[in-house]
């Protein structure tokens, strides 16, 4: 099981790092990789329309300003894309959350915080926990320890 964690550019590593982590955390395998909706246009939709035969699960892409990343993901596969709008540009990241939750009709992004990396990863982690009994009760478990930090 492996979900796909992109980003934009490589300045987006720090931002993003949170969602590998927590990924990781859970035992759920992060393929972290840098790819631009604009700069690599094939990259990005043949890795989308092959994911779920390559045996990802899901999409966590963060992109900023205009954060298209999310949205051409999504149009190219029918696995869960989480989008992280981050932060940066003339208005600190509003211009990348518009961007990532103002999908079409029938192209879902689910959108997490501005910099809400970690967040996408766990609701990543709840969607596979729907059906994966250990994976739920890390998940309690993790919940938990959250509320007592």
């Amino acid at each position: 099981m492996k979900v796909a964690v992109l980003m934009g550019s490589p300045n987006d590593r720090e931002k993003m790092k949170g969602a590998s982590d927590t990924l990781e955390a859970f035992g759920i395998e992060a393929d972290v990789r840098v790819l631009s909706a604009h700069r690599n246009p094939a990259e990005v939709t043949a890795l989308a329309s092959t994911a779920r035969e390559s045996g990802y699960v899901a999409f966590i892409c963060g992109a900023g300003m205009a954060a298209h990343l999310a949205g051409v993901v999504a149009a190219h596969t029918t696995l869960p894309v989480v989008g992280v709008p981050l932060s940066g540009g003339a208005i600190n990241g509003v211009d990348a959350l518009y961007a990532t939750v103002q999908m079409p009709r029938g192209i879902p992004v689910a959108t997490v915080a501005i910099d809400g990396s970690v967040n996408a990863a766990l609701l990543v982690v709840e969607m596979l926990a729907i059906s994966d009994t250990a994976l739920a009760d890390a998940l309690a478990a993790d919940r938990k320890q959250r509320a007592g930090a």
